[in-house]
């Protein structure tokens, strides 16, 4: 059994990385779930808490990064709103089937889910195209706006249940409407993943499956190590990072995998 002193010696320094790694490349979540899954242990619930928790210890920063896009999203404005329907019902659909449905279900996820994740950063430089300057709401965008929608929903869906590797997805799907640059692209991104999480904060806060001895003092931490991240980015070897990141999911998946089918 830890104390909630044991526990933040652990949970603290592993927010604070996983806010760093989502500032420059992505995949925070690869760390900080499974710290609160070891913390939590196999508890009734356990899993469910973990998940929560760690998605309210992430949020804040996901919201504050739209601060850093704001030029960008008041030219594509009319997209923002257009895709934060599928986001916003996407994610509560997701936070209500992990709620809902038996923990075992969810349990039984986890290997994949941690393994999809790591696929999507293996991926991600062939998933995301950087989308050609001074095509903003062109005649290509609109054919392409009701797949981008339905695409929105499924990831919607994919956040609010787990959520790690949805901004990949989201780049993938949104350089379809050629609205952009690459940095109103990511503005973009932004915001949606900010309604997909902040739904599936508000559900988890409503359902009481979030731990708030844990979840206050990483957000603090995720907080500072978001923006100790940003302030590095552009030092720091993002390729790097990523083969971090990458690695890191590769243990836990194999280590999941072995546990529960293994064990």
């Amino acid at each position: 059994m830890w104390t909630w002193w044991e526990a933040c010696l652990v949970l603290c320094p592993a927010a604070a990385l996983g806010g760093a790694i989502n500032s420059i490349a992505g995949g925070g979540t690869l760390i900080t779930f499974p710290a609160l899954m070891l913390v939590l242990g196999n508890a009734p619930g356990a899993a469910i808490v973990a998940n929560a928790t760690n998605t309210v210890a992430l949020c804040p920063g996901s919201v504050t990064g739209t601060w850093a896009y704001r030029r960008e999203l008041n030219q594509i404005l009319d997209w923002a709103r257009w895709l934060a329907i599928p986001s916003i019902v996407g994610g509560v659909v997701g936070s209500l089937i992990v709620v809902w449905s038996p923990e075992s279900s969810f349990k039984a996820m986890v290997p994949w889910l941690i393994g999809l994740a790591t696929v999507l950063f293996i991926l991600q430089p062939k998933l995301v195209r950087a989308s050609p300057a001074g095509q903003d709401f062109s005649s290509r965008s609109a054919e392409y706006r009701w797949i981008v929608f339905a695409l929105q929903l499924l990831i919607g869906i994919y956040g609010g249940y787990f959520g790690a590797g949805i901004g990949i997805l989201m780049l993938s799907s949104l350089s379809m409407l050629h609205i952009g640059n690459i940095h109103h692209v990511n503005g973009l991104k932004t915001i949606l993943a900010s309604l997909i999480n902040g739904v599936s904060v508000v559900i988890f806060v409503w359902q009481g499956v979030v731990d708030w001895r844990y979840a206050v003092p990483m957000i603090v931490s995720a907080m500072i190590g978001g923006w100790a991240g940003a302030a590095w980015a552009r030092t720091l070897n993002k390729q790097l990072v990523r083969r971090v990141v990458i690695g890191i999911g590769l243990v836990l998946t194999t280590w999941y995998f072995t546990r529960e089918f293994l064990l």
